[in-house]
């Protein structure tokens, strides 16, 4: 009867110093759970309702029933994606900011979709690379589906239902339809790198080629081109982009604009390579960071091009010591 006792006062909230006689003769037909004991379970440890009526013995449904009772707001169905974060060591709710999540917060900002009446957050990619670096980012379980593209193209999306970091999104600055309404956002400078190394991975483009346009008429005149660029429909978020990226870096890059008859007009902010080479590494500045598979060539060609702009700055220090002896 011990026993039987601590479980119930377990269930109720109560001290086993006190007899409970009548709750004991009423617990072969009912099972009760006090609210407390329930709000830990339920709320901080993030149990769900299955795993709650096994340890008390009752069903699910006799669980939904206490918690509407007693008014804590229910989950929806599906995996929890709190205790998923819990068990991976990473913050249920995403309240601080980190390297990785900078870098979602920018594939969000460029490449996402925040719906409008439910706090869903949806990201269509082509590249199954980037969804994978999405869910091990944020510690999702979400599985990665098929999507039809525009004009017969197969693609794929990863959406997920997440109340706290939609919130989160929005407080931001992060808004549902901001294609056109994009504007700046609430990025510390400590991790300005990380976002915009995660929008260059959504809307940008890491552009290396060799230019041998002006082989014909002297077959020196071969050149190694390399161009960072990124676009947006909204002006306010390139101009954002530009200017932080020129507070924290001292490149300023270039900024144009295409318009379009039946489109909205496009804004592009583009770097060329000597500052672009900057930019890169200022962008990947360890091994580690989070980023596209396919951007590990272009890691290798930072490293090549850092040193060609070491070679060419030491050897223009040397033209200005030679000019002024």
């Amino acid at each position: 009867m011990c026993g039987l006792a601590r479980r119930l006062s377990e269930r109720l909230d109560i001290d086993d110093s006190r007899p409970h006689c009548e709750c004991l003769r009423m617990y072969a037909s009912c099972v009760l759970i006090g609210p407390a004991t329930l709000r830990r379970m339920y709320v901080e440890e993030l149990r769900t309702t299955d795993q709650i009526a096994a340890h008390f013995g009752c069903s699910g449904t006799t669980v939904l029933r206490h918690l509407r009772r007693f008014k804590i707001p229910v989950r929806p169905r599906g995996p929890c994606v709190a205790w998923v974060r819990l068990r991976k060591g990473l913050s249920p709710t995403l309240p601080e900011w980190s390297a990785d999540v900078a870098y979602v917060i920018g594939l969000i900002a460029t490449d996402g979709n925040l719906a409008r009446k439910r706090p869903v957050i949806t990201i269509v990619s082509k590249d199954t690379d980037l969804l994978e670096t999405i869910r091990r980012c944020l510690g999702l379980i979400t599985p990665i589906k098929s999507h039809p593209g525009g004009s017969g193209n197969h693609c794929h999306h990863l959406a997920w239902h997440d109340r706290p970091l939609y919130e989160w999104l929005r407080g931001i600055g992060l808004t549902p339809a901001k294609s056109l309404t994009l504007g700046p956002l609430s990025v510390p400078d400590e991790y300005f790198a990380d976002f915009f190394r995660g929008c260059i991975d959504g809307d940008g483009t890491i552009l290396v080629y060799t230019d041998r346009y002006h082989v014909a008429k002297n077959a020196r005149y071969v050149y190694e081109r390399l161009y960072v660029s990124i676009v947006s429909a909204s002006r306010t978020f390139i101009e954002w982009l530009q200017t932080s990226v020129f507070r924290l870096t001292g490149l300023s890059g270039s900024m144009e604009v295409r318009h379009h008859e039946h489109a909205h007009s496009v804004w592009k902010l583009r770097y060329a390579k000597a500052q672009s080479m900057r930019l890169l590494a200022w962008m990947y500045y360890a091994p580690s960071v989070s980023c596209l598979a396919t951007v590990d060539l272009s890691c290798a060609i930072v490293a090549s091009c850092c040193s060609t702009l070491r070679c060419s700055l030491r050897n223009s220090l040397s033209n200005i010591a030679f000019t002024a002896s």
